[in-house]
């Protein structure tokens, strides 16, 4: 399935994406999708309803609706660092022995299309194209890495803007560099992982103003997603609903040489193959 919620900021609602035109409107059933209804085992709840619905003919056309994220605001988004080796060269640094570990604020996550806005005091703006995941279940002590497989959702597109100066240069803190508002736009659905082949070889791309400058697949990936949420289950209990951005492959502004930083004005394009893609105007602070 292909979970989506659509509608202004605030007052999005639930459906199931059928293919471009049409969807099911589930928010009858589901009134979000959150931390009750993923922990609830929502999804599998909701595969009936949608197959009986879809063969009634009772879907509806898309209207040109807003795209939100795809899941409510969670309890928590966790971020992996430098988890993709050609990554970790292009910045000069090791790849690392376990998963980097650092936060966002919940309050960053945004719909696929909205505007990602320069916080006050920005110098160096940067980009990332990553793979998230999100958690259906509580979890913690994970026994095996395969165990991880029945403890995630489903996939989406993030993507991780980061602020380089805030993130580096203010006290070695990341999580000042990634939590200014708008900086996790998700989306535009949660893909569950029955229709993913293999989510460890999915090829990602990111475009500024029309040019190439992520291309990456998730094969690179120092830890792969099950390792990551095993590893993760070691250290906290892992809520329902919660996002994990796995990391991104090269092409981020701060790689280049000179750097490249966003600008007001300009328009991030980005996607993973068969996860959809996002389109971003960048806005100046307010």
């Amino acid at each position: 399935m292909y979970l989506m919620r659509i509608g202004a900021p605030g007052a999005e609602k639930p459906v199931v994406r059928l293919d471009d035109e049409t969807y099911v409107d589930v928010s009858d059933v589901a009134p979000d999708f959150d931390e009750t209804f993923f922990g609830s085992g929502g999804p599998e709840l909701l595969r009936p309803v949608v197959a009986e619905r879809a063969a009634a003919g009772q879907v509806a056309r898309f209207a040109g609706e807003r795209i939100g994220a795809p899941i409510a605001r969670p309890h928590q988004i966790l971020c992996i660092g430098l988890n993709y080796r050609d990554h970790a060269a292009e910045t000069g640094q090791p790849v690392p022995a376990e998963p980097i570990l650092f936060t966002k604020s919940p309050n960053t996550l945004v719909g696929p299309d909205d505007d990602v806005r320069i916080p006050r005091g920005s110098t160096k703006p940067d980009w990332e194209v990553e793979l998230g995941l999100v958690i259906g279940r509580r979890t913690s002590y994970l026994d095996a890495v395969e165990e991880a497989r029945d403890a995630i959702a489903g996939y989406l597109v993030v993507n991780d803007v980061s602020e380089r100066a805030f993130q580096m240069e203010r006290g070695g803190q990341w999580s000042k560099g990634k939590s200014a508002e708008t900086f996790n736009p998700a989306g535009p659905w949660l893909v569950t992982p029955d229709e993913v082949d293999d989510v460890r070889a999915l090829d990602m791309w990111l475009d500024v103003n029309g040019v190439r400058r992520q291309t990456g697949n998730t094969r690179t990936m120092v830890f792969d997603p099950y390792v990551i949420v095993h590893h993760l289950s070691q250290f906290m209990v892992l809520e329902p609903g919660d996002l994990i951005n796995t990391g991104t492959p090269p092409g981020v502004g701060m790689g280049f040489r000179p750097p490249v930083w966003l600008q007001p004005g300009d328009v991030v394009e980005l996607g993973i193959e068969g996860l959809g893609s996002q389109r971003q105007h960048v806005l100046g602070p307010r």
